[in-house]
């Protein structure tokens, strides 16, 4: 027991404690300013002109899905074009994209393989290009896309916004539990955290598909986001430069998510170690910005490059936090003995109170208000802590991994129809 409490009364723990506090109660009070909206954008005509990638390799059971749902798309058909970068494919991706009527363009590369590296060089084929556009938007192969997705764009770019999100929903949320808590992950970070910056006037974060990008920014500031997490990377400069990225909650981007663990594992590494490898390069930058500028937006940019350090810190607190209860137990089990019987069992009443609310109704709360709740969802939120405690290996790997760079495929088997998915939700 004196072990114990020279464990818990050291200044390491003491410290330690306050940092893992600190964290959690800044993103505690940032997702309560998501709860409601605040920020009311007016409509404009559609005068903005899309140049719509999608970059694909070896999509051949999806592609064309995607491409439907935005032939569907409620905006003039003369201000976008659907461009497909078939992406070292050995399928038939580049001959179905082309039959469902997109542009599509091969690239072949052993050496800069990734989403990163065929977006860029993308880009430059759109540059040269005599037709040229206002904005580009990037997608997914996975993906379908609501049909007011370009107009909720046109809304904000017209606004002033150079950089805009749009929001990930799922489009398999009920397959597996691990659908299930992807989805949940989402859902709540759509509100809690996307939604909550933009009414804070924060920069919100690109998510790696559904975003779309200013013609001329992209050309002044470069892609050269080519790491394993190109969307965090380009979020990190944009934020150098003094942009923001502005969030388009109504502009929605049905994504696949992955079935098994297995899979679930290899692309949260793969997330983990682009991390790793961005806030290595981007944090001291962005930190040195927040001291020099008092930019209060870089400094949240910095905090959410470090995701994978905060959640090893999440989970170490955790550890730490059970190890001393189990050991204190009996000595606790007295103190709430003497605190019944002196009467004090109010102070315990409260504090159980606390806990259901922001354990059972909180989250739900949030679920609720973007109809997202159901029974299947609410039980999936019960066994979701089995799933966000696999991020703490998850990213103990990343950071040991983040110089290996070689990207890995998710592929993608879910062909549904966008008028099947929006009669759904």
């Amino acid at each position: 027991m004196e072990i114990v409490k020279s464990i818990a009364q050291s200044p390491f723990t003491i410290v330690f404690t306050n940092i893992v506090l600190i964290i959690s109660m800044y993103y505690l009070i940032l997702s309560f300013f998501g709860i409601a909206r605040f920020k009311k954008f007016k409509n404009f005509e559609p005068t903005k002109s899309f140049a719509i990638v999608i970059a694909a390799h070896n999509e051949e059971a999806v592609i064309k899905d995607i491409i439907e749902s935005l032939k569907k798309i409620n905006y003039p058909s003369h201000l976008y074009d659907i461009f497909v970068i078939a992406d070292n494919c050995t399928d038939k991706t580049a001959q179905i994209s082309k039959k469902a009527g997109a542009i599509v363009y091969e690239r072949t590369s052993k050496e800069k393989k990734g989403k990163g590296y065929a977006l860029e060089w993308m880009f430059d084929k759109l540059f040269k290009m005599n037709k040229k556009y206002d904005a580009v938007s990037i997608f997914d192969a996975d993906n379908l896309v609501s049909s007011n997705f370009l107009l909720e764009m046109n809304k904000m770019l017209c606004s002033g916004y150079k950089v805009v999100q749009g929001y990930l929903d799922s489009k398999n949320p009920k397959d597996t539990w691990i659908t299930g808590s992807y989805s949940i992950s989402f859902w709540t970070s759509n509100r809690m955290f996307q939604l909550s910056r933009s009414n804070l006037g924060l920069s919100n974060q690109l998510g790696g598909t559904g975003f779309c990008i200013d013609m001329e920014i992209l050309k002044e500031l470069g892609w050269g986001a080519t790491c394993l997490t190109e969307d965090l990377e380009f979020t990190c400069k944009l934020v150098l430069n003094g942009y923001k990225v502005g969030w388009a909650h109504d502009a929605i981007i049905y994504d696949e998510k992955p079935l098994t663990l297995s899979q679930s594992w290899s692309q949260r590494k793969r997330w983990m170690q682009g991390f790793a490898d961005v806030y290595s390069r981007y944090f001291p930058k962005l930190v040195k910005r927040a001291i020099t500028k008092l930019d209060f937006v870089a400094i949240d940019c910095a905090l959410y490059s470090v995701q994978p350090i905060i959640i090893i810190l999440l989970g170490l607190a955790m550890v730490l936090n059970y190890i001393i209860t189990i050991f204190a137990a009996p000595e606790l089990l007295n103190e709430a003995i003497r605190t019944i019987q002196s009467a004090n069992i109010q102070i315990t009443k409260v504090f159980g109170v606390l806990l259901f609310v922001f354990q059972f109704l909180y989250t739900p709360f949030l679920l609720y208000l973007d109809k997202k709740l159901s029974w299947k969802v609410f039980f999936y939120y019960l066994i979701y802590p089995i799933y966000s405690i696999t991020w703490i290996p998850i990213a103990i790997q990343g950071i040991m991994n983040k110089n290996n760079k070689e990207w890995s495929h998710t592929q993608h088997t879910r062909s549904i129809g966008i008028n099947e998915l929006e009669k759904a939700n």
